[in-house]
């Protein structure tokens, strides 16, 4: 058997909130974390009551690599409460040869330090002027990061006519553009493993997947990664809902590294608040100019080095040392004398649904290799703990067909499951594995009618010609699935009970693909229970209910699985004497 290498590292598809998009990669699983600094660069605060108007100010950014550039500017003014109430936003012009070269700042940029002259820190930068690329950047004093506000910031932050005359006055940029706000520079989040048109597909489904975003591009993933001791102030820093294949997060730049602790980004990654985000390093391929957007940085995430705690309006919060907890989802596919195993590890538990699907999905892509059809069975396991911490197991199979994409058609059962287990409260999520055996038929069945054995021989039943029953006795039925080449016989029976004279009803014959199931609940016993119960693509579930006053009679059965999925259902009315 050939046996495809186990790559945890795919190019990042930006999924655009803006129209720039800092494009990443992520490299092989989780590494031991590496020492930081053991004092780092522990900035002293610059008052922002001290800055003057045409005051110098350097700073540190990355544009290639790892390692921080220096760049320079000058104090333009302040916006006071620019960012949020109480929150002012410091306006500086830059400059370096990769902010004249691109144009601006760029995507990436945020958190990136500036300095007063005697080498205090003042904030990071984390806005740019919202019509595209620009030196202007608005900057939140590092006052404010450490207090982790939580009122929104508006997306966009207006500019009073005589501050756009001033900014015009001072730079390349003219009044009219300055007079369209800052707007936080982007940070969209990405994800590797998957390309731009799959995401895309998916978030057009309206789910759990739909964040209202688009993909836009990709970059190659390369090498180990940087390692923790690249995480200084003004170097990048990345964080990340998820690693492995599927790797979820954004890059930015560190602002001040203290001991262990990094602070970063000067504004949300995700806005989660209190978080168990995955810290990583970062290296940084170019910076990409736009001539429409704002330019952005295409960077490689190194394996997690940390833990990001807080994710708040002001900025990020992290400390090296410890991953975070996460959830192993593995997919392993079989298709002819293909194979391949691939694995991400979820830390924030709201993305479990969405790596999982992204999982599977990239791992068919990865060994189907093209849009095509086919059958898969597909078997699963969900193992996790309860609220109080007893695992518990699920263990899940189905059959999926699709005569045009069977890879995007087959992840959502198990990714649907994900999402509600996942958001039961205090329920732990361990592990999710899947294993897949794909082949090339795309052969299906349908319920075409359903006959009752009645008087020696079977007679086809219909809404015309109902089934007939009698109390105290057994009902003898079968079903015909087929389709224009072939035929089998489903056969059921069931009693009828002495009290159910005189009552009514009907029969319900479907294929496991038209049964309609819903699980839905808080209490894990419960949905487990629901999910033990599920009707496999591949069955066939016979249902038939009686009634009349005061009474009413249900039964369920599914008949043993068939090799071809079963769509279509016949319902016939039953009358009992």
């Amino acid at each position: 058997m050939t046996r495809l290498p186990v790559r945890h590292g795919r190019a990042l598809i930006g999924l655009a909130t803006a129209a720039a998009v800092a494009t990443a990669t992520a490299t092989l699983g989780a590494a031991p974390a590496s020492s930081a600094p053991s004092d780092g660069d522990c900035a002293a605060l610059y008052p922002q009551s001290e800055l003057v108007e045409g005051q110098p100010v350097t700073g540190l950014t990355v544009s290639k690599g790892t390692t921080p550039e220096r760049f320079t500017g000058e104090y333009i003014g302040v916006l006071n409460s620019g960012i949020a109430p109480g929150l002012d936003m410091i306006m500086v012009r830059l400059s370096s040869r990769e902010i004249d070269r691109v144009g601006g700042i760029w995507s990436g940029m945020s958190g990136s330090p500036v300095y007063a002259r005697d080498g205090r820190l003042i904030g990071a930068v984390s806005y740019g002027l919202a019509y595209g690329a620009s030196p202007v950047a608005g900057v939140t004093p590092y006052d404010a990061m450490d207090d982790y506000l939580t009122q929104p910031a508006a997306a966009r932050i207006s500019v009073a006519p005589r501050t756009a005359e001033r900014i015009a006055a001072e730079t390349d940029v003219s009044a009219a553009e300055a007079a369209q706000g800052f707007a936080r520079l982007p940070m969209p989040l990405s994800v590797s493993g998957v390309s731009g048109p799959r995401l895309a597909q998916a978030a057009g489904k309206r789910t759990w997947l739909d964040r209202g975003v688009r993909a836009v591009g990709s970059a190659a993933a390369s090498g180990t990664g940087p390692g923790a001791d690249t995480i200084v102030a003004g170097g990048n820093l990345a964080a990340a809902l998820s690693w492995g294949d599927v790797t979820m997060g954004g890059v930015g730049t560190a602002t001040s590294v203290c001991g262990d602790e990094v602070v970063g980004f000067g504004h949300p990654m995700q806005y989660l608040g209190r978080t168990t985000e995955s810290l990583h390093p970062a290296s940084a391929v170019y910076v990409q100019e736009d001539p429409i957007g704002v330019p952005f940085k295409v960077a490689n995430f190194g394996a997690p080095v940390g833990t990001i705690t807080q994710d708040r309006l002001a900025g990020i919060t992290g400390t090296i040392g410890t991953v975070p907890e996460s959830t192993e989802v593995s997919s392993t596919l079989t298709y002819g004398d293909r194979s391949r195993t691939g694995t991400s590890n979820v830390s924030v538990r709201s993305a479990t649904a969405d790596v999982t699907f992204y999982q599977l999905l990239a791992n068919h892509d990865r060994v189907i290799d093209g849009y095509q059809g086919g059958t898969e069975v597909q078997k699963w396991t969900i193992q996790g703990r309860d609220t109080e911490g007893t695992p518990f197991s699920l263990d899940m199979r189905d059959r999926y067909v699709s005569t045009s994409d069977i890879a995007f058609e087959s992840p959502w059962d198990v990714a649907d499951q994900a999402w509600l287990l996942s958001s039961l409260r205090g329920v732990t999520l361990d592990r999710i594995a899947v294993t897949t055996t794909l082949d090339d038929a795309t052969t299906t069945v349908r319920v075409l009618r359903v006959e009752q054995y009645r008087a020696g021989r079977w007679v086809r039943v219909s809404r015309s010609n109902p089934i007939l029953a009698w109390s105290g006795r057994r009902v003898l039925l079968r079903a015909i699935i087929g389709n224009a080449d072939l035929n089998r016989i489903v056969r059921a029976r069931f009693d009828v009970p002495a009290k159910a004279r005189g009552t009514r009803g009907s029969l319900r014959v479907a294929g496991g693909a038209a049964v309609g199931q819903y699980v839905d609940g808080t209490d894990l016993g419960d949905l487990l229970d629901q999910y033990r119960s599920w009707v496999s693509n591949d069955e066939v579930q016979v249902g038939a209910t009686l009634r009349r006053r005061g009474y009413t009679f249900r039964t369920s059965f599914t008949k043993a699985p068939r090799p071809w999925v079963v769509r279509g259902q016949q319902t016939v009315p039953m009358f009992v004497r």
